[in-house]
């Protein structure tokens, strides 16, 4: 004799089997967020990071917007504030870190920073131009390596992941995201600076700054690679990311500097945390318990008190 119960058992279960929760998931070599072509174009350009005049002159003067925007939000979380080193006891990950730009201030704020990248050039300069600064030697690190080369090592190790204009550049960005909230600890920040997908951004980003005014090298970007802040949301959410921030960013190449603003159009900077353990319930683990209640509510209102037959 069958049984609706069984049925409906039976059938979540086999639910739960097939789930594939994306913060649990190991992450094979054959799996990667790097894009071969990109890592061309930047090694050919490796020697040139360090100039403050030359083609990465826009990643400069952009700290001037990110390191606060990090260290701000940072602050928020810690309840203890260090004068002069206000991150100190956090450790962050750069990723795609480059030559260093973004992870030298930050370690330099207190914090013990992972810089990774998967061009060897990078890091090779990166190290180098470390060495000058004998305060950094014990806060930075850095690693040649991608993001999912590193997931199943440093699972939860982290209190802020940074990918600064990053996402543009990467071949999945599905899985970089799951591997950036792989990486996190409960409660940690994951901050993105990168391109909105907008004609406007095709028209100035790409047609204006790489072919006209050369702002960036050519090549640097494409289009199809960019992202809408709603669409990123509607990444980071299923993920266990929550969207904290975000916030307009429009660089000016006259004056080379950046400013904040309510467009989002082109540049934009995103702050999202990580779910705490206590917070976060798998879907497929809710949806279990949620159908065994209605199973056992079902069965107890039989005049019986057994499950109905088919």
């Amino acid at each position: 004799m069958c049984f609706r119960s069984y049925r409906m058992a039976s059938s979540c279960l086999t639910r739960v089997k097939t789930y594939r929760s994306p913060w649990k998931r190991l992450y094979s070599t054959s799996q990667t967020t790097v894009d071969s072509r990109e890592v061309k174009n930047f090694l050919a350009l490796a020697h040139t990071w360090w100039d403050e005049c030359g083609k990465f002159a826009p990643l400069h003067s952009m700290n001037d917007l990110r390191v606060p925007f990090i260290r701000d939000n940072l602050l928020k979380t810690s309840a203890t504030h260090h004068p002069g080193k206000p991150l100190s006891g956090m450790k962050i990950l750069d990723v795609g870190c480059g030559g260093g730009l973004l992870t030298e201030p930050l370690g330099r704020l207190g914090a013990s920073v992972v810089g990774i990248d998967p061009v060897d050039e990078m890091i090779r300069i990166a190290q180098h131009h470390k060495s000058f600064d004998p305060v950094l030697d014990e806060r930075v690190q850095y690693k040649v390596c991608s993001l999912e080369e590193i997931v199943n090592e440093s699972t939860e190790s982290f209190d802020a992941v940074v990918a600064s204009e990053v996402l543009e550049h990467v071949s999945n960005l599905e899985l970089f995201v799951q591997c950036c909230y792989q990486v996190l600890k409960p409660g940690g920040s994951l901050f993105i600076t990168t391109i909105n997908k907008t004609q406007l951004s095709y028209a100035l980003g790409i047609v204006f700054a790489e072919r006209i005014a050369g702002i960036v090298p050519k090549g640097t970007h494409m289009w199809e690679k960019f992202v809408s802040p709603e669409k990123l949301e509607s990444i980071l959410e299923p993920n266990g990311l929550s969207v904290e921030t975000v916030a307009g960013m429009v660089y000016n190449p006259f004056s080379g500097f950046w400013h904040w603003s309510q467009n989002t159009s082109l540049n934009y900077a995103a702050h999202a945390v990580r779910s705490r353990a206590q917070e976060h319930q798998e879907p497929a683990e809710s949806a279990l318990k949620g159908e065994m209640e209605a199973l056992h509510a079902n069965a107890s209102s039989s005049p019986s008190g057994h499950a109905a037959e088919i």
